[in-house]
């Protein structure tokens, strides 16, 4: 709206003019003890945050509409609003209202977006906050992030737009900046912005240009060119790396002291996982319900601290590729299990070490507190003990920690000699600084405790000077203090009193001494908060100078943090080392499902095998009926190999795998897939994504191909796809392939890097029981009636249903396909149903033979037996079954 600013107070004239320089923001103006909202941005804030809005005379011929937050419950609302998506810039009073001669001086000390809120509500301990910036060039795309709230700051370049949702996915950024070109050219990011809720903009062109990039990121880091940084092939990245920073200092209004390093890396270093294996294995939030719960990330978290819990996250986000990598982080993982006295003791001192990272920004920031400064300080003590246990550490990571680890006593000793045990929440309060620390403050102390003390004692050394009896300290507003004779005794009066006021029957005087005294107890109260924000201040620069110190020394804390973690979850879970073979086999004994297994009570989740390489076991046809135990299998299979390469014992007797350079993984539809948007399109694209860009060192997991169509439709698709992939000169993966077309069994005997397995079911009358346990062969029936009548369907209709599918198999397909795959001379693919397993095996889950046993303890008279009776009874029901089931 139009407003003439020539009718306006010059307090609203100034508030329009801060508005008009920040328009694309809510506008706090800090007016008194409140930041005031006005006009469109107060109706805004109004609806927003369920205000009260009112009206503030402005000099227009109506009142402003106007709403209004109290300053020290500020943060609250503005994490509302920012979580809202709206930009708030801060506007502050920059000087003393008492010195200010006409308005108080006002400036926009800070632009509070989704990026960049430091507030404490709007941060996840666990999980970094991360501000991404995107340049879209001809060639590549560069991609920068940063999470202002630790200072870490990355970037990297990406070639197609797949790449790059798979990036933002990745990172999961609450705000993303871009250059104008990027919408046009890749409008899967919006799409991505309204599924995921970050915020977007762009901020213009001008912040994205190459010379101006390249000055910022040389001016901030204080060197002369780009290689020192080690970006010289990332162009399009440093660009995007450039504008962020630049839009950190249009917003932030500070120096950035605490962004120290800037990390370039490319995706060859860390395993690929896309959006799609992300989300399917659950890696650090359930597709579901979006919580922590229920991942690996859930099982794998024994962390003592906020920064080992996001450098765990990194790593289960981006496990390793390089195998010297890999195995040092296995020898720490073991070496901890095997001096597990000493891991325990490191966790005990890690318990007591604050949030480093986070703590380094609110000095950067200069909004550290005094009781901030205290959890520092308890933080740094535990420094020391850390270090003296790593000591004997012999694992080549553990010893990079401990000589990486700068136990910082200086500082720590610094914080002990300045502030106090229990420090008021402000700075402005005083009481902070130690007795001792500065003489100055003691004396001021002194005087605002003392002062009544001190006037009186001067008042006796004045009447015994002077020998004037009746001799008084007296004060009042205007004079101050004063030393008041009456006219009897004004002879006596020394030279060295100075007349201040003469009364009818009295004299004031003042004496330097007694002026002296004056201004210190007048004055003491301010001139002490003074004195002790200044020493406060100075103590927080010396921290600033030794950011880099102590982020170093936070980053060997949290890989500690992580290590330990690792250890302490393979011990308790019974995990073993992997090791590392070279020969492109996976090869698992006795593998578990990590999350699942810690779902299921009293250990009875059923262990697995698993053999793949490149030659005669690439891929694996897994048939068998629904809630068997397909999907958890191959997920498992996933996840051990993840966990292998983010430096994690596995859940398994034994393992030997080998490095894969990618997980690819597609799950049916009724596997929530794309949050219940599941579509045979989506399923399609996965599919292609997945063959054109897996490479014969990835892993693949494919579920249920096809079934989103037609039969014929479906079936055929799944069978090209397995050919696809057998053919070792056009693909080779290792892989997992789950289905319901039994069909697919016949491929074993056409192609000889293809095998079957299915899922052991026991089968009895209409009843079955799933045994979970894989075995060679195919299953020739998909149970789905069964399984139908186990989830509660009505008898009448599955009765219906078996009438129907017995008038079905008389237009069976398998005979045609069956002869479709059988080449000449080929051999027909054998097929497994429970017969094949083990009967003793089987007789653990037969229920129906122990119905004599069921019909006796049914007809038990309880309540008149008595217990001698009672414990008969059971030891007879015990020895029959022991009897039983006693193996020969």
């Amino acid at each position: 709206m139009e407003i003439d600013l020539e009718k306006v107070t010059p307090m609203m004239a100034k508030y329009l003019e801060t508005k008009e320089e920040y328009k694309d923001c809510i506008l706090f103006y800090r007016l008194g003890d409140f930041y005031e909202m006005f006009f469109e941005d107060a109706e805004t804030v109004s609806r927003e945050l369920e205000l009260t809005l009112t009206g503030k005379s402005c000099g227009l011929d109506e009142r402003a509409p106007m709403c209004g937050v109290p300053y020290h419950a500020v943060d609250t609302y503005l994490n509302q609003l920012v979580e809202k998506g709206y930009k708030v810039a801060i506007c502050e009073q920059v000087e003393d209202p008492k010195l200010a001669k006409g308005l108080v001086k006002r400036e926009v000390t800070r632009v509070v977006t989704p990026g960049t809120n430091m507030s404490a509500a709007g941060l996840d301990e666990s999980r970094n906050r991360f501000l991404m910036s995107i340049y879209s060039a001809a060639s590549r795309i560069g991609m920068s992030f940063c999470d202002i709230s630790t200072g870490e700051f990355f970037l990297t370049e990406c070639e197609d737009e797949s790449k790059l949702c798979d990036e933002i996915q990745k990172l999961s950024p609450v705000e993303v900046i871009c250059n104008d070109t990027l919408m046009l050219s890749f409008p899967a990011v919006g799409a991505l912005k309204d599924r995921m809720g970050f915020a977007l903009y762009e901020p213009g062109d001008w912040y994205f240009d190459a010379q101006d990039a390249e000055k910022t990121l040389l001016k901030h880091f204080k060197v002369a060119s780009p290689s020192a940084l080690g970006i010289t092939d990332f162009l399009s990245g440093s660009i995007a790396a450039g504008a962020l920073l630049q839009y950190l200092y249009d917003t932030q209004k500070i120096p950035l002291h605490h962004i120290t390093a800037l990390h370039p890396y490319t995706g060859s270093r860390y395993m690929l996982l896309d959006s799609f294996t992300r989300r399917n294995l659950e890696l650090c939030e359930t597709m579901r319900e979006k919580q922590k719960r229920g991942t690996l990330f859930w099982v794998l978290d024994r962390t003592r601290t906020a920064m080992g819990a996001r450098m765990l996250r990194g790593d289960i986000e981006q496990p390793l590729v390089e195998e010297d990598a890999i195995v040092a982080r296995l020898d720490a993982v073991e070496e901890l299990c095997k001096k597990a006295v000493d891991r325990d003791e490191i966790r005990e001192y890690l318990n007591a070490v604050y949030d480093l990272e986070r703590l380094m920004a609110r000095v950067s920031y200069h909004t550290i507190s005094p009781r901030d400064m205290i959890a520092l300080r308890n933080s740094l003590n535990m420094l020391p003990p850390v270090k003296q246990l790593l000591a004997g550490m012999e694992a080549s990571a553990l010893r990079g920690l401990y000589e990486g680890l700068d136990e910082l006593a200086d500082l720590a000793n610094a914080i002990e000699e300045t502030i106090i045990e229990e420090p008021p929440l402000t700075i402005r309060e005083g009481g902070i600084i130690k007795d001792g620390f500065d003489p100055d403050i003691d004396k001021l102390r002194k005087a605002k405790t003392e002062g009544k003390t001190w006037l009186a004692q001067l008042e006796a050394e004045e009447r015994e000077r002077s020998g004037i009896k009746n001799l008084k300290v007296r004060y009042n507003k205007v004079f101050g203090y004063y030393l008041e004779v009456t006219n009897s005794y004004k002879d006596m009066v020394p030279d060295d009193y100075v007349r201040k006021q003469t009364l009818a029957n009295a004299e004031r005087y003042i004496t330097p001494r007694l002026k002296e005294l004056e201004d210190m107890v007048l004055n003491a109260e301010d001139k002490l908060s003074t004195l002790e924000y200044d020493a406060f201040c100075a103590l927080r620069d010396s921290l600033e100078a030794n950011l880099l110190r102590i982020q170093e020394s936070a980053r060997v804390i949290a890989r500690l943090d992580v290590f330990a973690s690792l250890s302490l979850v393979a011990e308790q879970n019974h995990y073993v080392r992997p090791k590392l073979n070279k020969r492109s086999t996976i090869e698992i004994k006795g593998g578990r499902h990590p999350v699942v297994e810690r779902m299921i009570p009293n250990d009875m989740f059923i262990d697995n095998d698993t053999f793949l390489d490149n030659k005669k076991n690439c891929i694996s046809i897994i048939t068998g009926p629904n809630m068997a135990g397909k999907s958890t299998y191959m997920r498992q299979v996933a996840l051990i190999s993840l966990m292998f390469q983010m430096g994690s014992f596995v859940p398994a007797r034994e393992a030997s795998l080998c490095v894969v350079d990618r997980i690819f993984t597609r799950v049916g539809a009724s596997d929530d897939l794309a949050s219940g948007q599941s579509t045979f399109m989506i399923e399609m694209n996965e599919v292609a994504n997945i063959l054109k860009n897996a490479t014969p060192d990835s892993l693949l997991i494919l579920d249920e191909i096809g079934r989103g169509t037609s039969t014929f439709d479906g079936l055929s698709i799944a069978w090209a796809v397995i050919e696809h992939i057998s053919n070792k000169k056009l693909l080779g993966a290792k892989t997992l392939f789950a289905t319901h077309y039994h069909e697919l069994t016949e491929l074993e005997g056409k192609m000889d890097n293809v095998n079957n397995y299915c899922i052991a079911v026991k089968e009895k009358g209409d009843d079955i029981v799933f045994l979970r346990k894989i075995i060679p062969g195919g299953a020739d029936k998909s149970y789905g009636i069964q399984v139908a009548r186990l989830a509660g369907v009505p008898q009448e209709v599955c009765d219906r249903a078996a009438q129907i599918v017995l008038q079905l198999l008389d237009n069976d397909i398998t005979e045609k396909i069956q002869q479709i795959a059988i080449p000449a001379g080929g051999k027909k693919a054998e097929v497994h149903t429970y017969d094949d397993v083990e009967l003793g095996q089987m007789s653990f889950f037969d229920t129906t033979s122990d119905a004599d046993i069921l019909e006796e303890l049914k007809e038990l008279e309880i309540t008149t037996l008595t217990p001698l009776e009672a414990l008969n009874t059971l030891y007879h029901l015990q020895s029959k079954l022991k009897n039983r089931y006693r193996k020969d």
